[in-house]
C-alpha cells in the first residue's frame, strides 16, 4: 500500500500586548498566580468585555504578512465547553466570520494555504501537584490569534519548517515573541494517512510546545497509524496528548465537532469593522520580512542560501550583519562572506553559550567591523583575530587597543620565525624522529608549538614552510 501523510495545523499565538483582550488586566508572563485577574476576565455576571485595539492591530499585521484577505466585518462568538480553567464556561472567539481568510505561507517554493486567522482569548492554566490540582486564572483573557492551515503539509520536517518561518515572521513584526517554552506559540497538528489516494480519519495532537515535540509526535503518529491500517483495523477520529517522557501519543477524548461547542454570537461585542484605508496603511508599514530579506542577502551580499537563512532567522541578527557591512566600508563579496562567517560561527557561539540576544552582545557591529578589516587587510592572522575577538568580549576593549598593547600585528621577519622553528625542533627530538620515520601527522604538533611561541603572529602556511625547510 502507498501511504501519503497529510498534516494540517492549528497554531495559537499570544499577541505582544500590555493588557488582555477584553479588559485592562496586565498580560504579563510569570506573575504570581491569580494576581492579574478581574471580574471581566473571570466572566462575573454583569460585566462587559471591551476589545483591545492594539490586539486587533497586531492580528491585522500578522494576517497581512501571511497574505490573508482581511474581512471588512468580522464577528465574535461564544464557544461553550466546561473545563476547570474556564470560569465563564465559554471562550470568546471568532467563528463564522473570522478576521482574515485565504492566506498562504511559502516554504521552499511550496505554498501552505491558510484557511483562516482569527482573534480569541486564552483560558487559564491547571497546575498538577502530587495531591492537588491548582488553577491559575492569570492567562484567562490573554489575547491570541489562531492560524488554521489547510492540510497541505506532507511530513514532520516540513511542518517544523513552516512553524519556524511563521515564528520568524511574527518576531519580525513584533506581533509575538513566539516563545514556545512560555506557551506564546502552541501547535496542534492533525495528521491522517491517504492510502492509495483515499483520505483517512485524522487524529489531532493537542498543545505541543516545542519544535522537537512537533517533530517527534508527528513521526510517532505516522508509524502508529500505519501499523493500525496494516493490522486491518480502522483509525478513529480522536484528540491525543503527546507524552514527552514516554515519547508516545495517548488518547485524550473523541474529537469534538463545531456543533458540540454550541457556538452562538457574542451579545456583548459589536461586529469588528475594518476600513479599507486602515488595511492599506497597515500594509504600507510592514517591514521587510524574512523571505524577502533572504533573497536580498543572497543577491546583494553573494551569500549562500544557507548563510542567508541563518542570518535572517532573527531580525536583530540580520540588522547586526548589515551594520557590520556599513561600518566595514568594504563592498566586496569577500568581506560580505567574511562578516557572515564570523556572525554565524563566532558571534552565534558566544550568544548561544550565554543564552543572550545579539542586542545584548558586548561587541558593537562597528567594533567587530574594525577587527574584520584588520584581518581582511592581512595586518593580523586568523588565529590572532580569534584571540582578540574573545578578549574583546571579556574585557570590553576595542581590537586596535588589544593588538597595540600585546604587539599582535602580523610578523614579517622570517629570520625571527626560523629561530623559533629551530628552537621547537631542538626541544622535540622524538617528534622530529617520528616525522622522519614517515609519521607526517606530527607536523601539526610542531606547527602548534611554533604558533604558541609566536602567539599566532605568523601565518600557518609560512610556519609549515619553515618547519619543512629545517626538519630535513
Amino acid at each position: 500500500m502507498e501511504y501519503e501523510v497529510v498534516i494540517g495545523l492549528e497554531v495559537h499565538i499570544q499577541l505582544q500586548t500590555k493588557t488582555k483582550l477584553f479588559c485592562s488586566c496586565p498580560a504579563e508572563f510569570g506573575e504570581k498566580p491569580n494576581t492579574n485577574i478581574c471580574p471581566v476576565c473571570l466572566g462575573f455576571p454583569g460585566v462587559l468585555p471591551v476589545l483591545n485595539d492594539n490586539a486587533v492591530k497586531l492580528a491585522l499585521k500578522a494576517a497581512l504578512a501571511l497574505n490573508c484577505q482581511i474581512q471588512n466585518v468580522s464577528t465574535f462568538a461564544r464557544k461553550h465547553y466546561f473545563y476547570p480553567d474556564l470560569p465563564k464556561g465559554y471562550q470568546i472567539t471568532q467563528y463564522e466570520r473570522p478576521l482574515a481568510v485565504n492566506g498562504f505561507l511559502e516554504i521552499k517554493n511550496k505554498k501552505i494555504r491558510i484557511r483562516r486567522l482569527h482573534l480569541e482569548e486564552d483560558a487559564g492554566k491547571l497546575i498538577h501537584t502530587p495531591n492537588f490540582t491548582l488553577i491559575d486564572f492569570n492567562r484567562c483573557g490573554i489575547p491570541l490569534i489562531e492560524v488554521v492551515t489547510e492540510p497541505d503539509l506532507s511530513n514532520a520536517e516540513e511542518t517544523v519548517e513552516f512553524l519556524s518561518e511563521l515564528r520568524s515572521i511574527l518576531r519580525y513584526l513584533n506581533v509575538s515573541s513566539g516563545d514556545m517554552e512560555k506557551g506564546h506559540l502552541r501547535c496542534e497538528p492533525n495528521i491522517s494517512l491517504k492510502v492509495n489516494g483515499v483520505w483517512g480519519k485524522r487524529r489531532e495532537i493537542k498543545n505541543l510546545n516545542s519544535l522537537k515535540s512537533v517533530r517527534d509526535a508527528l513521526n510517532y503518529e505516522f508509524i502508529t497509524q500505519k501499523k493500525i491500517l496494516e493490522a486491518g483495523r480502522k483509525i478513529e477520529q480522536e484528540t491525543l496528548l503527546w507524552d514527552e517522557m514516554e515519547k508516545v501519543t495517548k488518547p485524550m477524548r473523541s474529537k469534538e465537532e463545531a456543533e458540540d461547542y454550541r457556538y452562538f454570537p457574542e451579545p456583548d461585542l459589536p461586529p469588528l469593522v475594518i476600513k479599507e484605508e486602515e488595511v492599506w496603511e497597515m500594509k504600507k508599514g510592514l517591514p521587510e520580512l524574512p523571505a524577502e530579506k533572504r533573497k536580498r542577502f543572497v543577491a546583494n551580499y553573494h551569500l549562500s542560501e544557507k548563510e542567508a537563512e541563518i542570518l535572517v532567522r532573527e531580525r536583530e541578527m540580520a540588522d547586526y550583519f548589515e551594520e557590520v557591512i556599513v561600518a566595514g566600508k568594504d563592498s566586496s563579496p569577500p568581506f560580505f562572506r567574511l562578516a557572515a562567517s564570523w556572525l554565524i560561527n563566532e558571534v552565534a557561539r558566544v550568544i548561544n553559550e550565554r543564552n543572550i540576544t545579539v542586542n545584548q552582545f558586548e561587541i558593537s557591529p562597528q567594533d567587530l567591523a574594525q577587527l574584520l578589516i584588520l584581518l581582511r587587510e592581512g595586518r593580523i592572522t586568523q588565529r590572532v583575530a580569534k584571540d582578540v575577538f574573545f578578549r574583546m568580549v571579556r574585557e570590553r576593549k576595542k581590537a586596535q587597543e588589544i593588538i597595540k598593547e600585546e604587539g599582535l600585528e602580523k610578523a614579517e621577519d622570517l629570520s625571527q620565525l626560523e629561530l623559533v622553528v629551530k628552537e621547537v625542533l631542538r626541544e622535540n627530538p622524538d617528534v622530529v624522529a617520528s616525522y622522519k620515520r614517515g609519521k607526517e601527522t606530527v607536523l601539526m604538533f610542531l606547527l602548534g608549538q611554533v604558533m604558541k611561541k609566536t602567539r599566532g603572529r605568523f601565518p600557518p602556511e609560512k610556519i609549515r614552510e619553515k618547519i619543512l625547510e629545517n626538519i630535513r
